[in-house]
């Protein structure tokens, strides 16, 4: 049965597992990387997505040109009102030399084209997707604040920024009275937990919501592959050389081996076990899977129902803990230790 939390310390109740689309279309996706979803797929997706009480849906302008929005859109149909729409803005999707970036004359196009795309009447989660460097900070803050003004978005966020910038976003919302980011879509998965040196103290200082993309690593933890049966260069892994250099080969087959034992205990799948273990982390909201065939989907929707044991949980944890690093590694130190003491006895 479908679990559910809120988004950050937002009142808006989203999906623990959610459907993101970046995989519908038809053609180049990247260099390198073909999408082969018809509408007809999309259609059906969807709906075993709506049928196990999903009601997250994550897309983006940039994904195969605005397609994806189109065909999510039309799978959505008359039942529109009863999920939550993510989408996001920043990367290039035309040659047009203006329509790229997070300024205020991009964002409002891009929102307008969105709407239009999608078939409907305004966007529950509006994400910024890149850090653009050229564009001010509070330029990108003026103008998400209008698009909720206006109604058209809802809650709005960020992607793959660090925390460091999307702090200074924050500040400048709080700082005029702006509506704050509370979504944020970041990598993260059971071999790439990087976000855990400063974002995910950041996001739940701040009520933020986290919503998990690539929970797989890309399919490095679907239970396809292994040490000795790695991807062909021929798969969609395969062929999309970007991702490989995040994750540590040693560590993927070693997690991928601990995942595979734990399964057979449980009689479930190893993504079932990596999509599990992301559920017991406290600071996220919900995880974007992108199956693209029915029996992946609804092998992942079952992730759910998979409850590991507190040692099981450990043994993941202590297998793939990211180093501490600076200055996370001398901020226990710097508290006295006599009033650590005190305030320890105190809690007994």
């Amino acid at each position: 049965m479908m679990q559910y939390a809120t988004l950050g310390d937002t009142g808006l109740v989203v999906s623990r597992l959610a459907y993101g689309v970046m995989t519908f279309g038809t053609g180049d996706l990247i260099q390198g990387v073909k999408n082969d979803t018809t509408q007809q797929d999309a259609d059906r997706l969807v709906g075993l997505c709506l049928d196990a009480g999903v009601n997250l849906f994550d897309t983006a302008d940039q994904y195969q040109s605005g397609e994806t929005e189109t065909m999510l859109g039309r799978a959505l149909g008359s039942r529109r009102r009863e999920v939550v729409i993510s989408t996001k803005v920043g990367y290039r999707n035309s040659p047009s030399l203006l329509d790229a970036g997070l300024s205020y004359r991009r964002i409002h196009d891009a929102v307008d084209a969105s709407l239009k795309r999608l078939g409907t009447d305004w966007i529950d989660v509006y994400q910024v997707h890149i850090v653009d460097e050229v564009t001010p900070v509070e330029e990108t803050a003026r103008a998400l604040e209008d698009l909720v003004r206006s109604g058209k978005v809802r809650y709005v966020g960020f992607s793959n920024w660090p925390a460091w910038k999307a702090a200074r976003l924050l500040a400048v919302q709080e700082r005029h009275g702006w509506r704050p980011i509370k979504a944020a879509q970041l990598l993260y998965s059971l071999v790439q937990r990087d976000l855990e040196h400063e974002l995910a103290d950041f996001l739940a200082d701040a009520g933020i919501g986290l919503l998990v993309y690539s929970p797989l690593a890309f399919g490095l933890l679907s239970g396809k592959y292994s040490r000795h049966a790695p991807a062909p260069a021929n798969s969609r892994l395969g062929q999309w050389d970007s991702p490989i250099p995040l994750f540590d080969p040693e560590l993927t087959y070693d997690a991928v081996d601990r995942l595979r034992t734990i399964a057979e205990a449980h009689r479930a799948s190893v993504a079932q076990v990596a999509l599990a273990w992301l559920l017991t982390r406290p600071i996220v909201s919900s995880i974007l899977i992108g199956a693209t065939k029915a029996y992946q989907l609804e092998d992942n929707l079952q992730a759910v129902d998979l409850i590991l044991t507190p040692e099981e949980i450990d043994q993941l944890d202590r297998l793939t803990r990211p180093k501490t690093i600076y200055p996370k590694s001398v901020i226990r130190e710097g508290m006295d230790a006599m009033v650590r003491d005190k305030l320890a006895k105190l809690a007994r």
